[in-house]
């Protein structure tokens, strides 16, 4: 029969101030995480790793036991015969047989950190006197305060600042044992328990301050350059979630760091529900990446009818039929080219629940030889507006456009004047079929999400909100 020892581990986690309400006074990602999720955090990382299973082998090394020969009761341990107490020759082997994984509980103290309960049951077996087998019981409360702060390379970390236990009721449920021994054993334990449980507490730090350390850190995005998320603040508590205001920095290939106006006005941010986490993505780090993808070149297109079905009409005859006064004498049947060019940075919006992308473009209609020169026929100033589907992963933010108007204004004409609205309807049959399939694949790279003590969000609740998207998924 097994015999338990209920143990608990009592953490405080010190927190720094109390999260403001509703209100992200950055432009940086918010991620809120509920208590449930760093509780979850602890008990994977008890369920995971070798931490209980080196609780048992620090108790087994001290010389094979507690107690015993060459243990710490036994000849020449700490309180061996010639020790401080001359007893328990007849003692050997007791040690820890099993350790069941600990029911963790946690609760958040706003302002000042978290109170962390670890419940285990715990085995102790061995042999008493006249090689009678010995079980033993126990109730003990280890009390740790741990530092919240940030790390020397700018990461969330909890920092172990003093350790104590406080041993409860001990019980002998089988085997004989005398009252002065046993009273040995009670001292060995309130020396001993530190020693083993204290350990435990820096093992799972060490786990969590892992996860915690990789909310921050470099993500690419793919040929336009990459994501360093950084730790805007001191990490904040309330009394359901831990905030931490995450400051995404935008650097190109090269490393250099792309500066994209800010929104001036902070980000009214809902109220977080309880057990659930919640991450925020601000509008500016949207403009961002279409920044990048503007000036790299890969919102720029030339479009010749290789690159459309073949019941899409891109030839002068076709366009006669629009705007004749523009081909002056162009023989019919002749290819065209449309050449699509921005030169300024896209400008994406949030708001009433919906996002769109405008994309200011230059159109250069061109008469298309592809053996030959190209002659200019006219140029537009269009204005792009397209509908996005935003869509999370476990890592990133997908987006998806859809075209839903083109409106354009003649620039200039080698022919005639004409009224350039009347090329509205070809043209965005022509930019749905091949500018917007384009535009898509170069987006895969997608809204990078800072990692969040491992919070899957491909299932989060999305909501927009003015100026930032609300990603929140339960506990």
């Amino acid at each position: 029969v097994t015999l338990t020892m209920l143990g608990m581990w009592s953490l405080l986690l010190w927190g720094l101030v109390t999260p403001c309400q509703g209100l992200l006074e950055t432009v940086g990602t918010l991620a809120r995480i509920d208590k449930d999720e760093l509780g979850k955090a602890i008990q994977n990382s008890l369920v995971g790793g070798p931490i209980l299973q080196n609780v048992l082998g620090t108790v087994t090394s001290v010389n094979q036991g507690l107690l015993g020969s060459g243990g710490l009761l036994g000849g020449g341990g700490l309180l061996s015969y010639g020790g401080v107490f001359g007893v328990v020759e007849e003692l050997s082997g007791l040690k820890v047989e099993e350790v069941t994984l600990p029911k963790v509980s946690v609760k958040l103290l706003p302002g000042f950190g978290v109170q962390l309960n670890l419940h285990t049951k715990v085995g102790l077996h061995g042999s008493g006197p006249l090689g009678s087998v010995l079980q033993l019981a126990a109730e003990v409360n280890v009390s740790s305060r741990v530092a919240l702060g940030v790390s020397a390379r700018g990461t969330p970390i909890l920092i172990l600042k003093r350790c104590s236990t406080l041993l409860g009721h001990i019980s002998l449920l089988t085997g004989l044992l005398p009252a002065p021994l046993f009273g040995v054993v009670e001292q060995t334990l309130f020396k001993v328990l530190p020693e083993l449980l204290c350990p435990v507490v820096d093992s799972v730090l060490s786990v969590v301050n892992e996860l915690l350390g990789a909310v921050l850190g470099l993500v690419p995005l793919g040929a336009l350059g990459s994501v360093e998320f950084t730790l805007a603040t001191l990490p904040l508590i309330s009394n359901q979630y831990i905030e931490l205001d995450v400051n995404p920095i935008v650097k190109s290939v090269a490393g250099d760091v792309i500066d994209f106006p800010k929104p001036r006005n902070p980000v009214k941010v809902p109220p977080k529900e309880d057990h659930t986490s919640q991450v925020t993505v601000p509008l500016f780090l949207f403009n961002t990446v279409f920044g990048l993808l503007q000036t790299s070149g890969a919102l720029d297109l030339d479009i010749t009818s290789e690159l459309v079905p073949s019941n899409v009409p891109l030839t002068t005859t076709d366009l006669a039929a629009l705007v004749p006064e523009a081909l002056r004498k162009l023989p019919p049947g002749q290819q065209l080219l449309l050449s699509l060019r921005v030169k300024e940075a896209p400008t994406v919006t949030l708001q009433n629940h919906k996002a769109t992308v405008s994309i200011p473009t230059t159109i250069h209609v061109l008469s298309y030889f592809p053996q030959g020169a190209h002659e200019a026929l006219f140029q537009l100033n269009g204005v792009m507006t397209l509908n996005a589907q935003l869509a999370p992963s476990a890592t990133k933010l997908h987006i998806s456009l859809s075209l839903e108007r083109l409106s354009v204004q003649l620039v200039s004409s080698s022919a005639h004047t004409f009224d350039a609205s009347r090329l509205e309807e070809w043209l965005s049959s022509v930019v749905r079929l091949a500018y917007v399939p384009k535009l898509n694949v170069n987006l895969d790279v997608g809204i990078p999400l800072p990692k969040v003590l491992n919070v899957n969000f491909a299932n989060a609740a999305l909501a927009i909100i003015e100026n930032a998207v609300v990603l929140t998924v339960p506990s």
